[in-house]
């Protein structure tokens, strides 16, 4: 399926979050959207009034001591972590005890936490790393930054998470970490992923990047594996802009992933300290502004978590009464999801409509959803990445045919791809009537859908 045939995340992000900085620094109430009455159930893509009149408002949102905060960090001029470690180390400790974890590191990224992860591990060339096929290109970057081998392995197309069967079954010598994706804060199977690594002695690196307080048996996501990865990017559940974080319960791995993001140098000592090791040291040390933003954004993080649980639940059992509709299953010790994105799928044969389709219908009702991510060939992506000079010297030619032929296809995954549906997570907050206006719009294009597909394919 191409990119062009959904609307994309970003560019619904982009659309929701044009409020100016006057209305994104005002106080934020979630949208209460308002059924339209009318009683015919023309679909609005075929000239009925739509569903819903009321748009949902922007994101990210204010909780109220930002400016302040922010203000003092301006004002103390400890404006990075080496200057007084006072905001950034604030929230690590508070992060890490609302996530069950005993430490944090923070990132200025998601995919530097990922990448910090992976070089504490000493992940390099000629390694593999197991991970999803269906998840943000990041993941992948990961591991291509270190010059090693993504493996990724199909999906179970009803929970969109990765198959420890078919992780198992891709393990070689030369896999050194496996990658599960929380993708959407839907928890992977981390039984799965767990009994595998500790039957082959190989760690597990969550990456938790869309899953703030997801949960897994009742413990957090991010807080299972040897480490766990999160993003503070603007749509996440917890932001401030762009920024990361890497929890772990383990000391040693902790004390490496500090120095990976602190140029090698361990925590609590001086600067010119250096340490040679198996890891490779850089600079992705989260600022003060970053930390202050999210000492403020944490406070919002466990209510809205409430209210996507209980509307995610809710929203589930009304979409799975209509034909061809979908929601992502969670398997049943995902005690909990993050609902980063609300995951569906539109089966075409059942619904009648393609998703593409669905997309525009729901779009004319005015409720946003868009494409899931694209059926992007890994392997061909990897061997392209590595065509060059420097790489060529570690991965020949054959080395690299031989790599894409063995992952394969993967058709779980193409066909999640060309089904699958997201809605964003901020639509998943505010009244239980919104997930009824939701519903209402889905079950009226399904009952038209015959007609829209006829005047789509026209």
């Amino acid at each position: 399926m191409n990119q062009n045939d959904h609307f994309s995340r970003r560019d619904f992000m982009n659309q929701t979050g044009k409020l100016g900085l006057a209305a994104a620094m005002a106080a934020y109430v979630p949208t209460v959207l308002v059924a339209s009455g009318q009683s015919d159930g023309k679909a609005a893509i075929l000239g009925g009034t739509p569903v819903s009149r009321a748009n949902f408002s922007g994101w990210p949102v204010r909780e109220g001591n930002e400016v302040e905060y922010l203000t003092e960090v301006i004002e103390s001029g400890r404006w990075g972590r080496l200057s007084g470690n006072f905001f950034v180390e604030r929230f690590e400790q508070e992060f890490a005890k609302m996530c069950g974890a005993k430490h944090c590191i923070a990132t200025n990224g998601g995919t530097t936490a990922l990448v910090a992860s992976l070089s504490a591990l000493g992940v390099g060339p000629g390694d593999e790393v197991i991970t999803t096929p269906y998840t943000f290109i990041a993941t992948i970057n990961s591991i291509l930054q270190h010059f090693a081998l993504p493996v990724p392995v199909d999906v179970d197309l009803e929970t969109f998470m990765l198959d420890p069967k078919k992780a198992d079954a891709a393990c070689t010598d030369n896999t050194v970490c496996l990658l599960p994706v929380h993708i959407g804060g839907n928890p992977a199977d981390m039984d799965g992923m767990m009994e595998i690594s500790e039957r082959r002695n190989i760690p597990v690196i969550e990456d938790a990047c869309q899953s703030h307080l997801g949960k897994w048996r009742d413990k957090y996501l991010g807080s299972i594996g040897l480490g766990g990865c999160f993003s503070f990017q603007a749509s996440k559940n917890l932001n401030c802009g762009e920024g990361g974080a890497v929890l772990t319960n383990d000391e040693v791995f902790a004390q490496k992933v500090y120095m990976v993001h602190h140029a090698n140098v361990p925590k609590n000592t001086y600067t010119r300290d250096f340490v040679f090791d198996d890891c490779r040291g850089c600079n992705f040390r989260m600022t003060e502004f970053q930390g202050a933003t999210l000492c403020a954004q944490i406070k919002l993080v466990e209510e809205y978590a409430r209210q996507r649980q209980e509307n995610g639940i809710y929203l589930n059992k009304l979409l799975s009464e209509i034909p061809g509709v979908y929601p992502a299953k969670h398997y049943p010790n995902a005690t909990q999801s993050a609902w980063h994105l609300y995951m569906y799928r539109i089966v075409k044969e059942e619904f009648g409509l393609s998703s593409r389709q669905f997309a525009r219908a729901m779009g004319a009702e005015r409720i946003s959803t868009f494409g899931g991510y694209n059926a992007v060939n890994w392997g061909d992506y990897t061997r392209k990445a590595y065509a060059g000079r420097a790489a060529s010297r570690v991965y020949s030619k054959k080395t690299m045919n031989d790599y894409v032929e063995r992952i394969g296809t993967l058709p779980s995954f193409e066909r999640l791809c060309s089904e699958s549906l997201f809605i964003v997570q901020q639509m998943m907050i505010g009244p239980r009537s919104n997930m009824d206006i939701i519903a209402e719009a889905a079950r009226r294009i399904q009952q038209n859908a015959a007609e829209i597909a006829k005047q789509l394919d026209s």
